[in-house]
Formats: structure tokens, C-alpha cells, sequence
């Protein structure tokens, strides 16, 4: 096993500026996911851990040694592709050796690590079949083991998932979870998927355009997001946003006014902006209470979706195009075509200034 430093990274292809000044420290066996919309530049990092793309600027260190210049086969890094890329005429004992041979492993150590990944990964009754005899999951599993088998002090993961259907998807979140339970490796998982994130990672580092928004546990990530971008990014369904203006504050706390809501007392400090300053608010739908509305006042309920055990109520917004969306507990008493009242928890309630960046509660907000 072994830590991963990034000191300003950056990665230039052509005139085009991919990645940019990345600092970033990934500890000892930590499970890290890099998370993203489409573009922004995931799937280029994992690439320069693993010396499949150079560093343009900065330094990369993986324990106390700088990998700069190291060949890939150098870096102690095994890599797991979007694609199984497996050999089709092999079996899955000899696509799980081959990186093993090629490098000249003794046949006895080749066996030996080949049997204990098996074991791991439940390959053991597979291990004559090829390929085509696999299920999707099976066959992801093998690329796994092929990677593992060389003993690598870090495993990268470049969106394994994204070619399995949802069920399966679900599966082997599940495996590769118990699996680093099992081996304490560090790994580095790429994915856009925001709900393998929460779900998979120690730590998640969310990127926009080349730069990291945020770095923080999905705890922090989720209750905590210090700009607009990663509290959009970050929970399914998305986080509601309403324009705002600041009324009055002091360092304990400030007023807003929201079309719609109306005036709420906050607890966070205004900080340098003052009374009339234009803001956004922003609630999670579990946090975006509703009541009764009289007459044309309020919100129109247009659609409401019933997912079994919890209930969405999307709402149309009186500015913007963006539809509004509360969560409750399944039954739920709204219906298409009523209107309501928007009732947000202001202890969860989230500040952004026009620069996008969170303004601070002074009563923090606890993380579980």
C-alpha cells in the first residue's frame, strides 16, 4: 500500500488546459473517489497516477518517491478500465497471470497469487471458463483480478461500472466495497455517477473544469458543500435553488427575503455583504417542507412521483425554469394541480453569495 501527493498538477494537451494546479493528498489506504460532470478532467488525473498520460507541470508522489518520470510498470499501480478489455481466446486463470508473466513472475508465485485473487474475488469455479462464458459482473470481476494479481500498491478504478445495467451496478458497488474492507489497499476510483461516491468512498474529491471544487468525506460533502457547484452536484435529487436577498445580518446570523418564501432568520454570517445583496438559497428536498396555500398564492404542483417507500412532489418555480422538488415519506397527502406554501428547515438551509461560494454558519451544522 502507499499514499498518492499531488503538488500543482497541471496537464496541457495542445493550447487546451485539462488539469489545473491540482493539490491533493490521498492517504494510506484510503478509498478515494474523483467525481465530476463529464469533461472536467477525472478520468485525465487517473491517468497521470497511473503514467498513462505525463505531467505537465507540478509533482506526483506515490509513497516517498517521485514518479514523474516512472514508466507506469514502475509505479507499483494496477488499473481496472471502463472497459473489461479481457482476452476473448484466454481463459480467466490465464488473463488474471497474464500481467504476471509478462513480467517474468516465477510460475509458482504466478499459481499461488492467481488462487488467492480467485479466492477474493469468488472466481474460483471460473477460472477455465473464457470470457464469452461470463456474465457482465463475472467478467468486470476478472479485470479486477488481473489487476489485483500483480500485488499493486494502489488500484485505479476509471468508471468500472458504467457498462453494467443498474441491478448489477448495485452488485458490485456492494463487491468492491467489501473488497477494499477485505485488503485495506488505497484506491482511487474515477465515476460521474454521484451516488457511487457516496456510497463507495472514504473520501470524495469533486472537480470542475480541470480544478478541485471540494474535498471532504460524503458527510461533509452532502451537509457541508462550501460552493454552489458541489451542492448541485452532490445529491440525488438535486438541491433546490431559490434567488434571494440579504435583508440584515451580523456575525451571529442574517434575514433573507425569497419570492415565495418569504423573510427567514439564518444562522449564517454575512460576512462583507450587506443589506439588498443578491444571493441564493439553497435547501435539500427532504428539508423543503410544504403547507396548505390559499387562492392563487403559492406553488403548483405538477407532478408527483411515488417511488415506494418515499414520495417526490415537484413544484413549479416562480423564477427560472427549474422545476422545485420536495421529498417526503411515502403516502403523501399532495396532489397534481394543488398549491402550496414552501416551508424550509432553516437549520438546514444553505447560503450562496454571487460568486457561488457558501457563506459560513456560525452554529456549524453537525456531520454524522
Amino acid at each position: 500500500m502507499a499514499s498518492v501527493k499531488l503538488d500543482k498538477v497541471n496537464k496541457v494537451f495542445g493550447s487546451t488546459h485539462i488539469i489545473k494546479d491540482v493539490d491533493l493528498e490521498i492517504g494510506d489506504g484510503e478509498f478515494v473517489v474523483f467525481v465530476g460532470p463529464s469533461g472536467c478532467g477525472k478520468s485525465t488525473l487517473l491517468r497521470l497516477i497511473a503514467g498513462l498520460e505525463s505531467i505537465s507541470d507540478g509533482e506526483l508522489s506515490i509513497g516517498e518517491t517521485v514518479v514523474n518520470e516512472l514508466p507506469p510498470r514502475e509505479r507499483g499501480v494496477g488499473m481496472v478500465f471502463q472497459s473489461y478489455a479481457l482476452y476473448p481466446h484466454m481463459t480467466v486463470y490465464e488473463n488474471m497471470a497474464f500481467g504476471l508473466k509478462l513480467a517474468k513472475t516465477a510460475k509458482e508465485t504466478v499459481d499461488e497469487r492467481v488462487m488467492a485473487t480467485a479466492r477474493i474475488l469468488q472466481l474460483e469455479e471460473l477460472l477455465e471458463r473464457k470470457p464469452k462464458a461470463l456474465s457482465g459482473g463475472q467478467r468486470q470481476r476478472v479485470a479486477m483480478g488481473r489487476a489485483m494479481a500483480r500485488e499493486p500498491r494502489i488500484l485505479l478504478f476509471d468508471e468500472p461500472l458504467s457498462n453494467l445495467d443498474a441491478s448489477l451496478r448495485v452488485q458490485m458497488r456492494n463487491e468492491i466495497a467489501r473488497l477494499h474492507h477485505r485488503l485495506g489497499s488505497t484506491m482511487v476510483y474515477v465515476t460521474h455517477d454521484q451516488v457511487e461516491a457516496m456510497t463507495l468512498a472514504d473520501k470524495i474529491v469533486v472537480l470542475n473544469a480541470g480544478r478541485v471544487e471540494q474535498v471532504g468525506s460524503p458527510q461533509e460533502l452532502y451537509q457541508r458543500p462550501l460552493t454552489r457547484f458541489v451542492a448541485g452536484f452532490i445529491g440525488s435529487p438535486t438541491m433546490n435553488f431559490l434567488p434571494a436577498k440579504l435583508v440584515a445580518g451580523t456575525a451571529e446570523g442574517c434575514r433573507v427575503t425569497t419570492n415565495g418564501i418569504g423573510e427567514l432568520s439564518l444562522p449564517q454570517d454575512p460576512g462583507r455583504h450587506g443589506a439588498g445583496d443578491a444571493l441564493t438559497l439553497g435547501v435539500r428536498p427532504e428539508h423543503l417542507g410544504l403547507a396548505p396555500a390559499s387562492g392563487d398564492n403559492g406553488f403548483e404542483i405538477v407532478n408527483v412521483e411515488y417511488l415506494g417507500n418515499e414520495v417526490y412532489v415537484y413544484l413549479e418555480p416562480k423564477d427560472g425554469d427549474t422545476l422545485l422538488i420536495h421529498r417526503s415519506e411515502a403516502p403523501s397527502q399532495w396532489q397534481v394541480g394543488q398549491r402550496v406554501a414552501l416551508v424550509p428547515d432553516p437549520a438546514h438551509v444553505h447560503l450562496f453569495d454571487a460568486e457561488n461560494r457558501a457563506l459560513v454558519a456560525k452554529r456549524a451544522r453537525s456531520v454524522a
